[in-house]
């Protein structure tokens, strides 16, 4: 580039001009990447609405979000082969059935009551008719039995339902008549949520809420009693899921495969952006240069696909750099996108922002920390910023691609997904000419700049080494091509004549030093024609000259 610019000088030159034009030149090769990558080769890396990795929150959305899926298909034949609920299997526990026992004797042999967890008044353990229903002691399952058999997160983690049912936490002393009240306003909800969804009911601390919504009878002290307790034993049985799952090979195993397909997805749709983007400028200039020379537009446009594989060719390092780059930010971004939809559902533009997000971190990281170019500090963040821009654009292109989708546009045939990606690829060119633009040319940014590159650095240090090891590599390559004894024969007669210039002790002495080295080194005197210097100041016509 700075050959052509310095070759571009003349009387009519107009640097304000030149100068927009090459730094529009270089901004047009970002963007022109940025969309090709973006817009032209995301099809590379496939998005899935909850990311690539089965996770508990996202399997218990199955049934409820139209769009959520397994994506471990092993993880959904499971589910499926679990069986039927046997009430038996879970009230004949041997853990439920010991406690009941306990109680009972306890009861038999000393009178000891106990106490109703969601009333607080004292329980009877007996089966005597005359003794009312609400001081009538029942052991109840605090989280559904059919809920934690039918849970598809429960499934997931591999754990037993029975044993999950019947642990500490999950048991709770109550009276007959609300543990009946509970279990069949349960059996009801199962059945109209098998109606509404086709598949059994998911668990939720919101079944507490609406049982207890529906029955005003209660009053405020149990209600709080019962929600407490239901949000404890809630959180314990979710605790052991949690820790079983994240803490398996299987999850690990799907992580690491997802991220792996993630990861090398993203370096090729990065090198590929490269290798492209060479090839689009390289048929740009054959075209502008075959309409010159009048030939053939196909003839032009093959020219220039060659041309822009040898160029990519000789680009393979930063091929190479960019599939790494892509690599990391697209292992980094599965990454994140699993441990999001660990708490939350992530949708496809999510999916996407955050890909796009951590190849443009990635790739600033590099310059920040590793600074390959060796630049100053503040060229560095200036570097960096322009990277994170243009990541913020396509980001941005994404978003309102994404808003008009929801404008029904998209549902033409053919044409809505045109504007779509046009008018996203629009907002990221725009955006990214802009911002490009601020960051070079506005004053305060060019301040900041300056200031941050006075800082001194050991970059500095090495830079300026760098720059050294530059100049000695022209020299030596330049002292190749010098005749070695040519060279020599040369030094010696130059070393000679400063000998005996040195050794001259008087003006006669050095008078005819002079003469002799001129002679020997074939130097033409500056006096010209003339035997001494008086003849030659006496000539009114004399001229030095020097050769």
């Amino acid at each position: 580039m700075t050959e052509n610019f310095v070759k571009q000088i003349g009387r009519n030159y107009d640097t304000e001009t030149n100068v927009y034009n090459s730094i529009f030149e270089q901004y047009e090769r970002v963007v022109i990447q940025s969309l090709i990558t973006s817009f032209g080769l995301d099809f590379l890396v496939r998005d899935q609405h909850g990311g690539d990795v089965d996770t508990i929150h996202n399997v218990r959305q199955i049934g409820q979000d139209e769009k959520m899926k397994y994506k471990n298909q092993q993880n959904k034949e499971t589910y499926n082969k679990r069986g039927e609920y046997n009430y038996g299997e879970y009230h004949s526990d041997p853990r439920f059935a010991t406690k009941k026992s306990e109680a009972r004797q306890e009861y038999n042999e000393h009178g000891t009551l106990l106490k109703d967890t969601y009333t607080g008044k004292n329980l009877k353990y007996t089966k005597a008719t005359d003794v009312p229903k609400d001081v009538r002691v029942e052991l109840d399952h605090v989280v559904e039995c059919k809920a934690i058999h039918d849970d598809r997160g429960r499934v997931l983690s591999g754990l037993s339902g029975v044993t999950l049912a019947n642990s500490d936490e999950n048991l709770a002393w109550t009276n007959k008549s609300l543990n009946a009240s509970m279990g069949s306003w349960a059996r009801h909800k199962n059945d109209k949520w098998e109606q509404k969804y086709g598949c059994d009911a998911p668990l939720s601390e919101v079944d507490m809420v609406a049982y207890l919504k529906e029955h005003p009878e209660i009053d405020l002290e149990t209600k709080n009693r019962m929600l407490a307790q239901y949000e404890k034993s809630r959180k314990a049985y979710d605790t052991q899921i949690n820790r079983a799952y994240y803490t398996s090979p299987a999850f690990f195993k799907d992580t690491a495969k997802a991220a792996g397909k993630v990861g090398v997805a993203m370096g090729l749709r990065q090198a590929l952006g490269l290798v492209f983007s060479e090839i689009w400028f390289a048929v740009r200039d054959e075209i502008k240069q075959g309409k010159e020379d009048g030939k053939a537009l196909f003839n032009s446009i093959a020219s220039g696909v060659k041309k822009g594989f040898e160029n990519a060719k000789l680009k393979y390092k930063e091929l190479w750099h960019k599939f790494i780059e892509g690599t990391v930010g697209g292992i980094l971004a599965s990454l994140t996108t699993t441990l999001c939809n660990i708490f939350f559902t992530t949708a496809k533009n999510v999916i996407r922002i955050i890909r796009q997000s951590w190849a443009s971190l990635v790739e600033a990281t590099k310059i920040l920390l590793f600074n390959p170019d060796f630049l100053l500090l503040g060229e560095r963040f200036r570097a960096a910023a322009k990277i994170i821009a243009t990541g913020a654009s396509v980001v941005a292109g994404t978003m309102v691609g994404d808003l008009i989708t929801t404008t029904g546009v998209t549902a033409i045939p053919v044409v809505g997904d045109i504007v779509q990606t046009f008018c996203g690829t629009f907002i990221t060119g725009i955006l990214s000419c802009s911002l490009l633009y601020l960051l070079d040319r506005n004053s305060t940014v060019n301040q900041i700049v300056q200031v941050l590159n006075s800082i001194p650095t050991i970059d500095d240090t090495v830079v300026y080494y760098r720059a050294q090891a530059l100049l000695l590599e022209e020299y030596c390559a330049k002292l190749m091509d010098i005749d070695l004894a040519t060279f020599q024969k040369e030094a010696q007669s130059y070393s000679e004549a400063v000998f005996t210039l040195e050794n001259a002790n008087n003006e006669q002495e050095l008078n005819f030093a002079l003469r002799t080295v001129c002679k020997r080194l074939e130097i033409n005197s500056p006096i010209d024609c003339h035997n001494n210097m008086n003849s030659f100041m006496a000539d009114p016509n004399s001229k030095l000259k020097f050769c």
